[in-house]
C-alpha cells in the first residue's frame, strides 16, 4: 500500500526504508488538522483493568483529546482513586459517576459531558494502541457521510481454552481490511442480512461518533446494553439506524485495541448468552419503535436462521470440531428470550429516566 519494494529477506541491519512510509505521511497530515475528540470509557468495579487502561491511554499520539471515565453503579472509591492518581499522566481527565446500572447509561452520562467534535467510546477491558484515537478520527475521512468508525479488537491473549472458545464464537475482530458500509452498494460480501447482523459493521468497546449527530439521535437506548436484562446490544441498533438513515460506517483496522477476554468457562458463557440475548432484544426494539420495519425483518428470517445456525455460515465457521454443543444451545437459548428481556428492560429503564436524558428514542428506518 505504501508502495515500497517487496521485502525478499531481513539483513543484518534491519529493512531499509528511504523517507517516510506514505501511511505515516497521511496520518501526519490527518493529526496536523485533527479536531477535538474525546473519550468515554466506561468502568465498573474494576480498578486495576482500569489502571491498566489509562496508562495505555496515556501514551496516545493525538494532539486535542480529553477522557471521561464514567464509573458505572460503583459500590466503592476505587476508580475514582485510580483517577486521581492518573491525572498527572493524562492532564484532561475527568470523573464521573452515572448510579444507574447499564453501559447505555454510562456512555449517554459521557455524552453528555463530552466537549469533542468526535467522541470515542472503549471499555475498562482494554489496551489501546497508541496510535488507535488517530486511527478513529482519520476513518471520518472515508466517505463523504461517515458517522461512525469503529476499529479492530484483537485478544490481548489465548492462554485458556475458554478464551479460545470465544474466538472460535466469532471473538470481537471484523478483519484487517478497510471496509466502508451504507446503504448504496458498500456492504458485506454475500450478506443477506445487511444490516441487520449489525455486529459485523463493528463492536460497541471500539467505536467513534460524530458527536452533535449521536445526540441529535438521542445516544444509547438504556434499555439495551450490559447490566440489564437486555445484557448487549445498545450500539447496534445505532449501526443500523445510521446505515438505514442513509449515513456510513467506517470500518479501520488500524484504530486497534486488545481485550481482554475472561480466562473461565463460566464467565464466557455468560458472555455468549448475553449476546445472543442483545441481538434479538435490539431486533425487538427496531420493531417495537418502527413497525414497518417488521416486513424487513420477516423477509430476512429465513437467512438469519440460517446464518445463525448453519455451521458454515460466516458466524460459525471458525469453530472447530469439539465446539461445545452447550454454548451453541445457550445462543440458541438467549436469542429466544431477547424480545421478552428488551420489553422488561424497557419498562424497567423508563422508572428511571430524569429531565434531559439521552434515551436513544429517536432512530428509525428512513428518519
Amino acid at each position: 500500500g505504501d508502495g515500497l519494494p517487496a521485502v525478499s529477506g531481513l539483513p543484518p541491519d534491519g529493512i531499509g526504508v528511504q523517507g517516510m512510509p506514505r501511511c505515516l505521511e497521511e496520518r501526519a497530515d490527518a493529526l496536523a488538522e485533527a479536531p477535538v475528540a474525546t473519550v468515554v470509557l466506561s468502568t465498573h468495579e474494576r480498578p486495576e483493568s482500569l489502571a491498566s487502561c489509562l496508562h495505555s491511554a496515556a501514551r496516545l499520539d493525538y494532539p486535542r483529546f480529553e477522557i471521561i471515565v464514567v464509573d458505572n453503579a460503583p459500590r466503592t472509591e476505587a476508580a475514582a482513586e485510580v483517577v486521581r492518581q492518573m491525572r498527572t499522566e493524562i492532564p484532561r481527565l475527568r470523573y464521573v459517576r452515572e448510579d444507574r446500572l447499564g453501559l447505555a447509561w454510562a456512555r449517554n452520562c459521557g455524552l453528555r459531558l463530552a466537549e469533542g467534535e468526535i467522541v470515542a467510546f472503549t471499555d475498562d477491558d482494554v489496551e489501546l494502541d497508541p496510535h488507535w484515537l488517530s486511527e478513529l478520527v482519520r476513518g471520518f475521512s472515508a466517505g463523504p457521510r461517515v458517522a461512525c468508525v469503529t476499529g479492530l479488537i484483537l485478544p490481548r491473549e489465548l492462554e485458556t481454552p475458554a478464551q479460545n472458545l470465544l474466538e472460535q464464537f466469532g471473538g470481537y475482530s471484523k478483519g484487517f481490511a478497510a471496509r466502508l458500509f451504507d446503504s448504496n452498494g458498500h456492504r458485506p460480501p454475500a450478506d443477506p442480512l445487511f444490516p441487520y447482523a449489525a455486529g459485523r459493521l463493528g463492536s460497541g468497546g471500539n467505536m467513534a461518533f460524530r458527536r452533535a449527530l449521536l445526540c441529535e439521535m438521542g445516544g444509547f437506548d438504556p434499555a439495551l446494553g450490559a447490566g440489564t436484562p437486555a445484557c448487549s446490544g445498545e450500539e447496534l441498533i445505532v449501526f443500523v439506524s445510521l446505515i438505514n438513515s442513509g449515513y456510513q460506517i467506517a470500518y479501520e483496522p488500524g484504530a486497534l485495541i486488545y481485550h481482554s477476554h475472561h480466562r473461565d468457562y463460566c464467565n464466557l458463557s455468560k458472555v455468549i448468552y448475553g449476546y445472543a440475548v442483545g441481538v434479538t432484544a435490539y431486533l425487538t426494539k427496531y420493531v417495537v419503535e418502527d413497525p414497518a420495519g417488521v416486513l424487513q425483518i420477516a423477509r430476512r428470517l429465513p437467512a438469519g436462521l440460517r446464518y445463525h445456525l448453519d455451521p458454515r455460515s460466516h458466524k460459525n465457521r471458525n469453530r472447530q470440531a469439539g465446539y461445545p454443543g452447550e454454548l451453541a444451545r445457550l445462543e440458541l437459548k438467549g436469542m429466544l428470550y431477547g424480545p421478552l428481556a428488551y420489553l422488561r428492560s424497557r419498562r424497567a429503564s423508563r422508572r428511571l429516566l430524569r429531565p434531559g436524558d439521552l434515551t436513544g428514542s429517536r432512530f428509525g428506518a428512513g428518519q
